[in-house]
């Protein structure tokens, strides 16, 4: 009788597998950001109404990647996040750059969280209680033993155009706004502050539920008050140069303006 083959999975796990990410690359460039992205992780974070809240990231994280080296081992960056077992505290995100930065013998570490943020908001008038959702995002470096983290909130509003309320006869034309307010600080800013922030410098805040009071309500305090775009960046703008603990800030606001075929933008960067 003949002897079986060798299998070939047998005949490839025998020896040892190549290491092609540690080989030498002849090309001598080295590489800023490289790592895994679209990753999607539950995470816990603090909650200023109640203590904690529970909701799922999308998360990238990357390295720096010498000249030396052709590749990095991806497959470390999972090995890191689960380490932390299966729900990330997001007083943790320091301890996951170190490890990164060990594991993939790296001197610069970044982390990004991107989630939805749910918040129990009252109508004004009715007073009946809906679910509202915002964007918010965590970005994280180490570099060597420094730590930088800007915390990102992205929040709809409403504005009224203050020119349309001049000149027209009846009413005027208003649209929703998307305010993306970046922040670095010398100590934690509560999302909620800063989504407070951003819905008190608009004509008015968005709600999930509505009646018919709510709505009159709404739509004539936000007529009381319009706002350009620049005015929703500098209002902005203003309470965060008021704000003790704020060392940096991008404010930009984008209007999906309700009579045109494009969008108003404006911007203001601090620090």
């Amino acid at each position: 009788m003949e002897p079986e083959s060798q299998s070939p999975v047998k005949h490839l796990t025998a020896g040892k597998l190549e290491d092609k990410q540690s080989e030498p690359d002849h090309r001598k460039l080295r590489i800023d950001k490289v790592g895994v992205r679209g990753l999607r992780f539950p995470i816990q974070l603090r909650d200023k109404a109640h203590s904690v809240q529970n909701t799922i990231a999308t998360i990238g994280m990357y390295v720096d990647l010498p000249k030396e080296f052709k590749g990095t081992h991806m497959s470390r960056f999972l090995e890191v996040l689960n380490a932390h077992g299966n729900l990330i505290h997001v007083e943790n995100i320091p301890d996951i750059l170190r490890a990164m930065q060990r594991k993939l013998k790296a001197k610069t570490a970044h982390i990004e969280l991107e989630f939805p943020y749910f918040l129990e908001k009252r109508a004004p008038a009715s007073g009946l209680v809906g679910l509202m959702d915002y964007t918010a995002r965590f970005t994280a470096t180490a570099s060597g033993n420094e730590m930088d983290f800007v915390l990102t909130v992205i929040a709809n509003v409403t504005t009224v155009c203050p020119c349309s309320k001049a000149i027209s006869r009846h009413g005027a034309h208003n649209q929703r706004s998307t305010v993306t307010l970046q922040i670095r600080s010398t100590k934690s800013v509560w999302i909620e502050d800063a989504i407070s922030i951003i819905e008190d410098s608009a004509s008015g805040e968005l709600f999930s539920l509505l009646k018919r009071e709510d709505e009159k309500f709404v739509t004539e305090r936000a007529y009381e008050n319009p706002v350009f775009v620049e005015d929703l960046v500098r209002n902005i703008a203003l309470r965060l140069n008021a704000h003790p603990d704020v060392t940096w800030y991008k404010v930009e606001a984008e209007n999906f303006e309700s009579i045109h075929n494009h969008n108003a933008y404006a911007c203001i960067e601090k620090g």
